[in-house]
Order: structure tokens, then sequence, then C-alpha cells
């Protein structure tokens, strides 16, 4: 990747905002399990950080999505993951398909003020019968006259408890699951919906909710793109959201990594320091060349996304090792605290706690697993 000094603005933007206006309130936000959205998204969008990547024309910066990898990786020097994950939903999973396929009328009307701050986004997939096998969903958008009537349940849904709209994936036909499913765009506040909240090991900070819809009307413009090209174009929006994961994982990372390494210089045991032992300065040492590692994966798979090349397979690779280097770090850093890793308001602990899910959400490591192996032709059955 070769960084510009408008890379090293926006980096420098967003740390200063994390610094300022996120991280002075984490322990109370994690404490209250959730965080003034809007207020936040708000301050994000005067500050022009909610659409690096969409047409000026809407509001955004026109930049390219390299530059939403810098600010995701920025992001990373907050001091919890909720609030992160759920400003990456709003930015880089629920509004891509909007930007690239909805209608001129509907962008005016939903992805302008998304942009500014004044909407908070969510992504409406995953259900109780159907997360990482995404052609299982079984919610349904049935047309009648000038409307979809949407009846269903979606799980799992961050941002789902404030936002003001919905990118829905549904069952607008009976064909085959794969040519069946639309992206809808969802007022939150149509009658018939119903939100509940979900409570987490992890991730506090931000609101996941279950939502229900009953016969819940939205007008038939508010489709995204064509009818039956959902499943296609929220494998796409799921490229973005596994470069955005993976990059927003590195600097929190490495921020583990440096407060363990200062934690277990200054503890003493045995006549010495915890970091003197060489068990304990090879495994940091090994954890760090893991995340470097990581950050070229992910910056290799962004620099060819930007050039217009399919990085599914290395997308796949990037959010397969985020994952897994996230809960091996974690719990190597825990383990050289001691107990004090093993109280709640411990940064390792919650880290260990919230990084837990980047194995599971956005497609599990095993789905992770089943892509790259599609693409190496090595499933059984298909050579």
């Amino acid at each position: 990747m070769q960084f510009t000094p408008e890379h090293r603005q926006i980096e420098d933007i967003v740390t200063r905002f994390v610094e300022k206006e996120l991280n002075p309130h984490v322990a109370a936000w994690e404490a209250a399990e959730e965080f003034p959205s809007h207020e936040v998204f708000k301050k994000l969008g005067n500050l022009g950080l909610l659409g690096l990547k969409y047409p000026s024309e809407y509001g955004g910066a026109g930049l390219d999505f390299s530059y939403s990898m810098v600010m995701a990786e920025a992001l990373g020097a907050c001091h919890c993951g909720g609030v992160p994950m759920a400003i990456g939903v709003h930015t880089d999973m629920a509004t891509p398909a909007l930007a690239r396929f909805g209608s001129e009328e509907l962008k005016r009307e939903v992805l302008v003020p998304t942009i500014a701050g004044d909407y908070v986004a969510c992504l409406g997939v995953s259900e109780p019968g159907g997360g990482s096998d995404v052609a299982a969903v079984k919610t349904t958008a049935r047309s009648e006259g000038g409307d979809y009537v949407i009846n269903g349940t979606k799980m799992w849904i961050t941002n789902g408890l404030k936002a003001d709209w919905c990118c829905l994936l549904a069952n607008t036909s009976e064909g085959p699951p794969h040519r069946n499913k639309s992206l809808i765009v969802v007022p939150m506040d149509a009658p018939g919906i119903t939100r509940q909240k979900i409570r987490k090991i992890g991730m506090h900070a931000s609101d996941t909710a279950q939502l229900f819809f009953d016969q819940v009307r939205v007008p038939r413009r508010n489709l995204i793109g064509q009818e039956g090209m959902g499943f296609s174009f929220q494998m796409l929006q799921f490229q973005e959201e596994r470069l955005w994961g993976a990059a927003s994982s590195l600097k929190s990372l490495d921020r583990l990594i440096d407060l363990t390494i200062e934690y277990t210089r200054q503890r003493q045991a045995f006549g010495k320091s915890i970091l003197d032992n060489q068990v304990v300065h090879y495994r940091l040492a090994e954890l760090r060349t893991e995340v470097e590692a990581l950050r070229a994966l992910t910056y290799r798979a962004v620099e060819l996304y930007v050039a217009g090349q399919d990085v599914t397979r290395l997308a796949s690779m990037a959010k397969l090792k985020c994952g897994r280097l996230s809960r091996e770090v974690t719990d190597s850093c825990l383990q050289y605290w001691g107990g004090m890793g093993y109280t709640p308001e411990n940064p390792i602990s919650q880290a260990w706690r919230d990084s837990r899910l980047v194995s599971i959400g956005g497609g599990a490591d095993e789905v992770m697993l089943g892509i790259i192996c599609k693409l190496e032709d090595t499933l059984p059955g298909r050579r």
C-alpha cells in the first residue's frame, strides 16, 4: 500500500476523535450496555468520516476503500470493540449496496442523511435459523400492490435498537435460494416492527437486537437494485465487511501487546520481571510477528480490491486469520496478566470477551475455510 498524505490525515483525525470523543466514555458505555449512537455518528458525520468512499454528490468524500481501511485501523485505538463495530456496520456493512445499486431517489432519501450522521443504519441478514448460511434466511417480502409486506425475524442486529433504517435481506419470490432474495431499505419506525435487546458476553457498548417484522409494509421503490439480486449484493457487501473487520483489529492487537509488555516488565515474580522469562518475551515477539503478517495480508487484499479485482479469497483469509489471531493474542496476553487478567475491568479481559465474536460474526471461521477451499478447488466432490 502506498499511503498518501490524505491517508495520514484521515488516520490522524480518527485517532484524535477516538481519544477525545470515545475513550473517555467507554467505561460508562460498557456499564450501560449501549452508547449514544446518534450523537457519536453525528459528530463523525460533521467530520466527513461516514462516507469516505461514497460520491460527493451524496455527502461523501469520493475516495476509495483504502481510506475506509485506514479509518477502520485507526478506530482500533478505541478501548472497546463494540463502538468501532457499530461504526463499521454503519459505514461499510449496511450502506455499500445502497450506494452502489440503489436508485437515485433512494440514495437521496436514505444515503445522504446516513452519511451526514442524521440516520443510524443496521444490516438485517442473520436470523435465528440462519446466520452464516445466508441462503437459509426465511424472512419474506411479499409484493402487494405498490408495497412489500414483510414478515420474519432477524437476529444479532448491531445498532438494531436505535437504527433509523435497516438494509434487510428477504425472500421476494419462491425461486432458488440464491436467486429469490432482495435487499430492501426498511424504515425502522414502520408499523409492525418490534425490537428486543440481546445481551452478550462481550461487545457490551454495542446495542444488539432481535427484530420482529409482522405485516410490515414498505414501498416497492425501497428495493435496492433489482429484485432477486439480494444474495449477490450481500456477498459483495461481505467483502468490504470482512476487510473492514480485519483492518479494525490491527491497532487493537498491537495495543494489547504493548500493554502486556508494559505490565510484565513491571510485574515481579521469583526475583525478576515476568517479561524476563524467555517464554514470555519470545511469545510476545511471535504474536507481534503474526499481527504484522495479518496487516500485510489485509493491505494487499485492499490494494487489489481498490484496483477492481475480486478479493473473495484474500478477504476470506484475512477474516479467518483476524478471528483466530484475535483469540490467540487476547488469550496469551491474559495469561501473562495472571489474576489481574481475570477481572472484568482489565483491558485484556475486555478484549478477550469482545474479540471472541470475530470468529463468529460476518461469516464463521468454518465458512471462511469453506470459501477458501472452494476457490482452491479442494472441496470433496468438486474435483
